[in-house]
């Protein structure tokens, strides 16, 4: 058992997955989970959800301890949250309003019971916090050697349309909802600071450098995407959106190449060089806001602020000042160190 876990849920020598077993996990998990308004919820073989206009919006995500998170840097409630989170910022980026979760997780045969449970609860702060009404309507446990989430996740689109990533059309205004940067502000730190002398990821460290109370880190931990503005903007007649994931400019690029355009950066602005235009806020990752195209006519609902505009498709995705602007961002394939931490 990773002694990390301690410093997360206090003491954990109580029951482990391996001694607990499959149906007393499942009933301490499930109770602590948001139950949502499913026609039927967890406990037979599938459950049943609505679909008022005859559609529904479906996506899935992966964490692994490793690429995707650190135990050193994370508590269990901390991967529950963003399991969560980024999630919902799919459905969202749809258009539509999230309305269930399904969750499988793998978990190491010594993994204590306490720490599923802490998930759990972060699964709950997060729907809570970010989609009331949503709820967690099944999942599946399993063992590995590697701790293992997939997130299975449903949205109603309310009897709109789907905004596509195909969508944008020139002229049109190039819009931003979210953070930009502060997740990957604070994940730089965390490999800066948060490490130990051989530059393993540490509990220790992250503590005694500060990065621990650092409100970056705290995005990084558990991004708050802006899942209501999904839905506004499709509403107030987006022509194409995407979550933001991976980072602005490479998420910039799957839109234009879908759309087959060129987003230009406005010169000044939310972007300008002297706030936001820098490698992490324009390369950096997994803030889960939304990048969004509008009719030049259309009040930018919620919180979207323009950042640029639409243009004939050039030689470049995504272009600044003419100058074309890598669309580069997070690979979990290039990027991953290979430690766990």
């Amino acid at each position: 058992m990773d002694a990390t876990y301690d410093a997360w849920t206090g003491p954990t020598a109580g029951d482990t997955v391996g001694t607990a077993g499959e149906l007393a996990v499942l009933d301490r998990i499930v109770r602590r989970l948001p139950a949502g308004t499913p026609l039927l919820g967890p406990g037979d073989d599938c459950a049943v959800v609505a679909a008022p206009d005859g559609r529904f919006v479906v996506t899935t995500d992966m964490m692994v301890h490793g690429p995707d998170f650190r135990w050193a840097w994370s508590s269990p409630a901390d991967v529950g949250w963003k399991a969560a989170a980024t999630n919902l910022s799919d459905v969202a980026a749809m258009g539509a309003v999230p309305t269930g979760l399904v969750i499988a997780l793998a978990a190491p045969q010594d993994t204590p019971v306490a720490v599923l449970e802490s998930f759990a609860d972060g699964v709950r702060e997060a729907v809570t916090a970010l989609s009331p009404g949503c709820g967690v309507v099944g999942g599946d446990l399993s063992t590995s050697a590697t701790f293992t989430v997939s997130v299975t996740a449903f949205g109603d689109l309310g009897g709109r349309a789907p905004v596509l990533r195909s969508g944008a059309r020139v002229g049109d205004v190039l819009a931003v909802s979210g953070e930009l940067g502060r997740a990957a502000r604070g994940l730089a730190r965390l490999f800066r600071e948060g490490v130990d002398p051989q530059g393993e990821p540490s509990r220790a460290a992250t503590v005694a450098s500060g990065a621990d109370t650092d409100p970056d880190v705290a995005r990084q931990r558990r991004p708050v995407p802006p899942i209501a503005d999904g839905p506004a903007a499709a509403a107030a007649g987006a022509t194409a959106m995407l979550d933001l994931s991976d980072g602005l400019a490479i998420d910039a690029g799957r839109l234009a190449r879908a759309s087959r355009v060129t987003l230009a950066l406005d010169a000044d602005g939310p972007l300008d060089a002297t706030r936001l235009l820098d490698d992490l806020a324009v390369h950096g990752g997994e803030d889960h806001g939304l990048l969004a195209t509008f009719p030049p006519d259309v009040a930018l609902p919620g919180g979207f602020r323009r950042v640029g505009v639409v243009v004939d498709r050039g030689a470049a995705d995504l272009v600044r000042g003419g100058a074309p602007v890598p669309t580069t961002g997070w690979d979990p394939y290039a990027d991953w160190d290979g430690a766990a931490g």
